[in-house]
């Protein structure tokens, strides 16, 4: 019933801009905290980005500080991350993700009741 779903991944050049788009149904969605993991092969799943219901509330991982900007708009119950000045290391399939619990770490990921299927962003050097 609850279904988030990721767009906007893809392949670019070291230095271009990507906006990813998190759709979300079947919840409440101004009732969530909303996120954007990252996995990369071989690799563990790390944190990105997360917004509380107010947008005045972010956060982020140093790796993607200064080049990345996650927003949301509730109206549409949709969050996005903005990505600018990608790397080949930013390559990853990306998670959208949604916590109701408003105290829990919001970079942890047992924090999150419920996950997209993940879009792949390629950074070619």
């Amino acid at each position: 019933q609850v279904q988030l779903v990721e767009s906007g991944g893809g392949l670019v050049q070291a230095g271009d801009s990507l906006r990813l788009s998190c759709t979300a149904s079947g919840l409440t969605f101004s009732t969530y905290e909303m996120g954007w993991f990252r996995q990369a092969p071989g690799k563990e799943r790390e944190f990105v980005a997360s917004i509380r219901r107010s947008n005045a509330m972010t956060a982020y991982a140093d790796s993607v500080k200064g080049r990345f900007t996650i927003s949301r708009d509730n109206a549409l119950n949709t969050a996005y991350l903005q990505m600018n000045s990608l790397k080949p290391e930013d390559t990853a399939v990306y998670y959208c993700t949604a916590k109701l619990l408003i105290f829990s770490s919001v970079s942890s990921s047992s924090s999150y009741n419920y996950w997209g299927q993940g879009t792949q962003v390629t950074v070619s050097s």
